[in-house]
């Protein structure tokens, strides 16, 4: 059996990496999957590949949300995975000290202000049927500090606690609308290229990246996308304005390499 079948689903920033790899997982789970992205030749491709649906969005824009739900008025399940580190065209301060503030505000009008206007379009779309699931792709960066990425954890830490509080509020209205945040730590995808480089010092960069992470590998977007997929399904009615890691420990602590 199908765990998403026909069930409508929207997925943010599906063009590539884990916003894919949930839309690939989603459509052979049997949903009606519309690929979001506002990348319109990229996420044009993926859907066309994947056998769904593709609209352009750019989560930062008010406008484009309110076009979606005008032409996408019903959603089932609604996932906000569109994000940037900041770090896309190449590396630059984001420390607390050096950041500018327009590199700040950039990071978190998509992360924090798409996240928001997303939720608000997925309660809009879910409120009539009073019942569907919105997850939200936070990080393992919105747990802890990070020096070197501050406008990054401090969006996906703000994504964590507006989960929170979109649960509550649908909980609040006597809707079945549930709310949570999944937090992904080193999961290898295009995001991650501009810090692994392609020189010969790739591999130790990544080796370097997860020499703390208790099972000493980078994650998969299939594996986020498997943790999305029960969040979406009707195996996970009981569970909202929760946070759930996929981290390969990492949040757990250290962990001795066997003998």
């Amino acid at each position: 059996m199908h765990r998403l079948n026909n069930k409508t689903c929207v997925v943010t920033g599906a063009a590539r990496g884990i916003g894919r790899a949930i839309a690939h997982r989603f459509h052979e789970e049997g949903a009606i999957v519309i690929v979001t992205d506002k990348d319109a030749v990229t996420g044009a491709a993926a859907a066309a590949e994947i056998g769904c649906r593709f609209e352009r969005l750019d989560v930062c824009e008010e406008a484009d949300w309110l076009h979606l739900a005008d032409i996408v008025p019903v959603a089932d399940v609604v996932v906000n995975n569109a994000g940037v580190t900041g770090f896309e065209a190449g590396m630059v301060p984001h420390d607390p000290e050096h950041a500018s503030l327009a590199d700040w505000r950039a990071v978190h009008r998509v992360n924090l202000d798409g996240t928001f206007l997303g939720c608000r379009y997925a309660i809009g779309a879910m409120k009539r049927a009073g019942t569907g699931s919105i997850i939200n792709i936070s990080s393992r960066s919105g747990m802890v500090g990070i020096p070197g990425a501050a406008a990054y954890a401090a969006s996906k830490a703000a994504i964590r606690n507006h989960s929170k509080t979109v649960a509550l509020y649908c909980a609040q209205q006597g809707w079945r609308i549930r709310c949570n945040s999944v937090h992904p730590a080193a999961i290898l995808t295009p995001m991650w290229e501009p810090m692994l480089g392609t020189g010969p010092d790739r591999e130790a960069r990544m080796q370097a990246l997860v020499a703390e992470t208790p099972l000493q590998r980078f994650g998969t977007p299939d594996e986020v996308a498997a943790v999305v997929l029960m969040l979406a399904s009707d195996e996970a009615t009981y569970v909202t304005g929760t946070e759930l890691h996929i981290d390969g420990g990492l949040l757990a602590g250290a962990a001795a390499s066997p003998g």
